[in-house]
């Protein structure tokens, strides 16, 4: 057997405790503060501590030492910051789900804006006006979609009782700090009061068969138009203005409904507003802006890897009568192959996942050269990362709109707007 590796002990041994001041927060939720190493005088080396606020002054445990900076553990808040609240689910700091629940909304949104415009300073080297947040009209009860996780009970626990007494089995989520390691959540305060409901049962169900299980599983809650199904395979229906979309349960589509009205209406005026006739949807899914754009538009394409969702697309466009619209499956880094849009009348809908866009589609895009981009993302710093390019390839960004589809977590929407210059 090899041997185990040693723990860095540089700068700080493991669970070394340390005050220090919460000067920021990272974009991953963090605070960041900084300490003076032994023997220097100016306080330089950073150190990262979840569920901490700026302005607080605190107590940590160090746990991980990188090249650049270390991970701690808040022990106490000594000084708090005027913006802390009392958490109100008691699993907060210890559930990884969350980052902000001791935050005050208001300030979630001034903290998310902020750190969109000092991505856009780091990451695409502009200085640039971020529009404020738009909120979620709900801060919690919002998430209309969780996926729990169980590991399979050890094979000694099998046949006995889990509950009161005996040996736990978590369902819920992972624990903060961890990759393995469920806590158990008999109920979240983020997600929809009747996936709360559901969720009840749904456990009862799995202990009652605890016995069966010889490995771990991910259970799926889904509601849409207040149904709540749990089967993958299920075929759901959600209403966005006066759109009905039908979908996989198991496939992608935005688990905060209550402001999707705002945000699909958004990014279908951006793109109307670039004068373009034209407008192609690239990895458009089941259809959400494809469809609620299409009304703005002349003729709308849409283009998706899932063959699933390209059938559904095609089903909710004549379910909800809109006749300017087609959709093929397919790699979105082929969608501009046999397009007929002249490209000076064309806009361009981008969501990609949360690595963002690659070579292969950029370069075709780029290629194509349509008048305006849309460009929505579920991660920032990639979005930052794949401006730079656009801003190489002769586009100019007009507007950035954070939304907050993701109350109390770190997670947010960015909404940026491009408009080809024709130089570079």
């Amino acid at each position: 057997m090899g041997k185990k590796k040693k723990n860095n002990d540089v700068p700080f041994a493991y669970h070394t405790e340390l005050e220090l001041d919460i000067a920021t927060l990272t974009n991953l939720g963090s605070g960041l503060g900084r300490v003076a190493l032994p023997g220097e005088t100016e306080a330089k080396w950073v150190i990262m501590v979840p569920f901490t606020l700026p302005g607080e002054r605190v107590r940590v445990r160090v746990f991980r030492n990188h090249k650049n900076f270390s991970e701690a553990d808040l022990v106490s808040v000594l000084t708090p910051s005027s913006a802390r609240i009392a958490a109100p689910c008691p699993l907060f700091g210890r559930c990884g789900g969350c980052q902000y629940q001791h935050l005050a909304y208001a300030d979630q949104l001034a903290w998310k804006q902020r750190q969109v415009a000092e991505l856009l300073q780091h990451m695409a080297g502009i200085e640039f006006p971020v529009s404020p947040v738009v909120a979620s009209p709900r801060e919690f009860g919002y998430r209309s979609k969780i996926t729990p996780h169980f590991n399979a009970p050890p094979p000694r626990f099998v046949g006995e009782d889990p509950a009161p007494g005996g040996p736990p089995m978590p369902i819920g989520f992972l624990r903060q700090g961890t990759r393995f390691d469920i806590l158990d959540v008999p109920h979240c305060p983020i997600a929809t009061p009747a996936i709360n409901e559901r969720l009840t049962q749904v456990r009862a169900e799995v202990l009652a068969r605890r016995e069966t299980y010889t490995r771990g599983a991910t259970l799926l809650l889904r509601e849409a138009s207040g149904v709540v199904t749990t089967d993958y395979d299920a075929v759901v229906t959600e209403t966005v203005g006066d759109l009905k979309l039908r979908f996989l349960a198991r496939d992608f589509f935005q688990n905060n409904p209550f402001i999707l009205p705002a945000f699909t209406s958004y990014v279908r005026n951006q793109a109307a507003a670039s004068g373009a006739r034209f407008l192609v949807d690239a990895y458009c899914g089941s259809g959400l802006f494809a469809l609620t754009a299409a009304p703005a538009f002349e003729k709308v394409a849409g283009i998706e890897l899932s063959a699933s969702s390209i059938q559904f697309a095609r089903e909710n466009a004549a379910a909800n009568g809109i006749a300017n619209t087609t959709f093929q499956a397919g790699d979105a880094s082929a969608i501009f192959q046999g397009l007929t849009f002249p490209a000076a009348e064309t806009a361009v809908i981008i969501d990609p996942p949360r690595k963002g866009c690659d070579d292969a589609f950029l370069n075709q895009l780029f290629a194509f050269a349509p008048r305006a981009v849309v460009y929505v993302s579920c991660d920032p710093a990639t979005q930052m990362r794949d401006l730079k390019t656009f801003l190489a390839a002769g586009y100019e960004l007009v507007a950035a709109q954070p939304f907050d589809l993701f109350p109390q977590t770190r997670h947010l929407e960015c909404v940026l707007t491009l408009r080809f210059s024709g130089s570079t």
